[in-house]
């Protein structure tokens, strides 16, 4: 069984020799000789290659027959081909020899047919160069003619078109070097024009602005001239701006050299004012944006030009220190900023986003914010009310000019009515000075007037009507002075300036005159009412200048209604009309008037207190008998005085005025105030603390001078009172005289406090006084002369009634 196991052990092994290479056939020998069989192996491997052997053997056998068969029909094909080469060998030199003449033959077509494709290759390359060449001598040329643009074109297509065409040629790497640094050339050269253009646009903005001004000025003239036509003239800046819009609309393309410089002036025979843009070169500005779009650089171009142009509107916005003096230096400042945005609105409506709307509302909004600031600042160094109307009117000149060119000015105008309270307070104090020097020069007299022409010449100046003074023959006298005819033309005058200040505004005909009458109303109430206060109250001043006053004021304030009709008929506004202002001249006259005849009672009063303060009274003189007394001096002059002086009232209108005292009643009262006064300053005498001692006889003399006093109220210096009126005044200086000197005691403690009492108005109080004041007279008559007994009893009763009164006014206290 072990036999035929390693028997086919040895036959797996066999076949598997057969069947791998040889590489790897020694895991299997190994496998051999690892058994213990390996010599019967080797027997059945000698007995298999035997086998093979065998097999070989028949193979070769059978093929042999062939194999000699081809040998012998080798051997045959070998003399055929010695033959053939030695053939061949012959054809080849006969060859040789005949082709040598075809071969020097091909030679020279071959050198031809090189030089031919050299010449065409040369030919070409030259047409390729050549334009590279021209090209380059035609950039030369425009460089040196300073023709950017094109030259920056013709760069442009020689380095994209003709260069890279041409090849690889010294001179062409020559020309590609350069490209940069002509381009960087272009650049900095536009750039400087530029530069160039921005200074000149500078320095020449007044001349731009000051002509663009005098173009809307014209405009404004025409416009009102012929404001029922159409209009004759269209803008020039309308024609442009078309022109301008049917270039860009025909090609897009950006404006040549040619076309971009200065603008058209085709229209200077039309006009008599050349356009603000003809003044200007704008060439540089298109060349160098064109140049910088080309570049690729359009960005870096429009962000420096803005910049730049931020930088000179900062230069243009700031106001010399000394702007507010003159009305050039307005002027200029306005003719600057015009200029400036003249030029801003040319370059947006001729390029095509080098600015945009939101770029120049934006600089128009900083300016306007500025432009306000100073003016605000500057005009309200402005005291002369003539430079601040030529202010306002170069204002709204300014604001009409941008107005056309399509800017806001509302804030201007804005402003121009915060400037009309200025104005009006200019005006005021410029009519402060105008009415106080008509005051000062007015001599307070009626005018006298010798003709009719003269006449006439007053009345058209105030509007006098008084059908009695017409009836008078001249030469006569009209009833007020000077100031009045000049006050009413000043306040017309005024009424004017405020109205010129008011055009041009783009106000309606009621705010206007609500303006004028608010101004108007200010003057009279605040400016001539100090005034006239100024006058009255001024040092020196009469009682008959004062007088005089009371008479300007009563026409002036009858003269009111005129003035409101002047207001009406120069603002076409009836005053009727809701809400209309009103007038305050009849309360502003009336209160003048009121101040002047308080100012006559207290002059008068000051005038009696200088004569009674030349009262001399001898307060302890001898008791004498009533006729050899006679009336002080002082009190002599002061009646005569007193007595001219009413005369003078005489001279007061007779004529009521509306919701105003009578004008006789300011004399009435002002002689009442008078006698009241001397009345009381007599009793203040009496009663003087420092006149300790009073006698009967200085009584006596003092009852003399009363009679005087009550003999001028009787003689009725005022006319108008009734009956014994005026001589209320000194009743109570006259019951207490008589009390005294009568010494009717008995019936004045009967009749104490009845309303019968003969001494009702006589004060118990001033009575103890004065009585005080005797009793001093009388004890020092007694230690003098102790053996009189007349005296010993008047001292004696004094006391008693000292007593009784004292008790009476105990009693009514009580």
């Amino acid at each position: 069984m072990a036999s035929v196991e390693t028997a086919a052990e040895h036959e797996r092994i066999l076949r598997e020799i057969e069947s791998t290479d040889t590489n790897c056939i020694g895991p299997t020998l190994r496998s051999v000789y690892d058994g213990q069989e390996h010599g019967l192996f080797m027997e059945k491997l000698d007995a298999r290659i035997r086998n093979h052997d065998r097999e070989i053997e028949k193979m070769c056998n059978h093929h042999f027959q062939g194999f000699v068969d081809s040998i012998t029909e080798l051997l045959k094909v070998r003399g055929e081909a010695q033959k053939l080469k030695s053939q061949v060998i012959e054809t080849n030199v006969r060859l040789q020899e005949d082709g040598k003449v075809l071969i020097g033959s091909m030679e020279e077509l071959k050198q031809c047919r090189v030089q031919q494709r050299n010449i065409a290759t040369t030919v070409d390359k030259l047409a390729h160069c050549l334009p590279v060449l021209e090209m380059y001598s035609r950039l030369q040329e425009q460089m040196r003619a300073k023709r950017y643009y094109p030259a920056l074109r013709t760069l442009e297509q020689l380095e994209h078109t003709c260069l890279p065409r041409a090849g690889q040629y010294r001179f062409c790497s020559i020309m590609a070097e350069n490209i940069p640094k002509l381009r960087m050339h272009i650049r900095e050269t536009a750039m400087t024009q530029l530069r160039d253009f921005l200074e000149s646009i500078r320095k020449h903005s007044d001349k731009i602005g000051e002509t663009a001004i005098k173009q809307a000025q014209l405009q404004r003239s025409l416009d009102s001239a012929v404001t029922l036509q159409p209009r004759a003239l269209i803008g020039r800046r309308g024609r442009k701006e078309a022109a301008v819009t049917e270039s860009s609309g025909e090609g897009g393309s950006p404006l040549s050299e040619q076309d971009s410089g200065i603008l058209d002036v085709e229209d200077e025979e039309e006009e008599d004012v050349p356009g603000a843009q003809d003044l200007v070169d704008f060439s540089p500005v298109y060349r160098c944006l064109h140049i910088y779009t080309v570049l690729g650089l359009r960005d870096v171009f429009e962000n420096y030009y803005r910049k730049q142009r931020r930088k000179q509107a900062r230069l243009v916005l700031q106001p010399h220190s000394n702007m507010h003096e003159t009305l050039e230096g307005y002027r200029r400042y306005f003719n600057q900023i015009v200029g400036f945005f003249v030029v801003e609105d040319h370059i947006l409506h001729t390029t095509q986003g080098l600015v945009n709307r939101a770029y120049v509302e934006e600089l128009w909004e900083l300016a306007l914010s500025k432009i306000v600031a100073a003016l605000r600042t500057h005009s309200s160094y402005c005291d002369d009310p003539d430079l601040v109307l030529d202010l306002k009117n170069l204002i709204v000149l300014f604001a009409d000019t941008l107005q056309g060119y399509g800017f806001p000015v509302s804030q201007l105008f804005d402003m121009l009515l915060e400037m009309r309270e200025q104005y009006g307070e200019i005006l005021l104090k410029r009519w402060n000075l105008t009415f106080r020097q008509i005051l000062d020069q007015d001599n307070f007299s009626p005018i006298p007037v010798s003709t009719e022409q003269e006449y006439r010449q007053y009345t058209s100046q105030f509007p006098l009507q008084d059908p009695e003074l017409e009836k008078l023959s001249f030469p006569k006298k009209l009833p007020f002075s000077e100031f009045v005819p000049k006050a009413y033309c000043q306040l017309k005058e005024f009424i004017y300036a405020c109205l010129k200040y008011s055009e041009d505004l783009h106000l309606s005909s009621t705010e206007i005159d609500d303006m004028i009458r608010k101004s108007t109303n200010l003057l009279l109430t605040r400016t001539l009412s100090n005034c006239l206060q100024y006058a009255i109250k001024k040092k020196n001043v009469g009682l008959a200048e004062l007088v005089q006053v009371i008479i300007n004021t009563t026409h002036l304030e009858q003269s009111c209604h005129f003035l409101e009709e002047f207001i009406t008929n120069i603002t076409n506004v009836p005053p009727e009309t809701a809400n209309a202002t009103k007038l305050y001249g009849t309360a502003t006259f009336k209160d003048a008037r009121h101040a002047a005849e308080a100012e006559i009672y207290t002059s008068l009063n000051a005038k009696i207190d200088q004569f009674l303060q030349l009262a001399d009274y001898d307060w302890m003189s001898a008791a004498q008998s009533s006729g050899g007394l006679t009336t002080s001096d002082y009190l002599v002059d002061l009646i005569t005085f007193l007595r001219s002086t009413f005369s003078v009232f005489t001279n007061l209108p007779g004529m009521p005025v509306e919701h105003a005292t009578l004008p006789g009643k300011v004399a009435q009262t002002a002689c009442m105030s008078a006698c009241k006064h001397i009345s009381t300053s007599l009793m203040q005498l009496l009663l003087d603390p420092e006149v300790r001692q009073i006698s009967i006889g200085a009584l006596h003399q003092l009852n003399v001078d009363l009679k005087e006093c009550e003999s001028f109220a009787r003689a009725s210096p005022v006319a108008g009172f009734q009956g014994d009126t005026l001589l209320l005044a000194f009743s109570d200086l006259r019951q207490l005289l008589d009390l005294f000197t009568q010494w009717d005691w008995s019936t004045y403690l009967a009749d104490y406090g009845k309303s019968t009492c003969k001494y009702l108005r006589v004060n118990p109080h001033t009575a103890l006084a004065l009585l005080e004041k005797m009793k001093e007279t009388s004890r020092k008559n007694v230690v003098l002369a102790q053996f009189k007994k007349a005296d010993r009893d008047r001292q004696k009763l004094i006391d008693a009634v000292i007593k009784q009164l004292r008790n009476l006014i105990a009693q009514h206290h009580a």
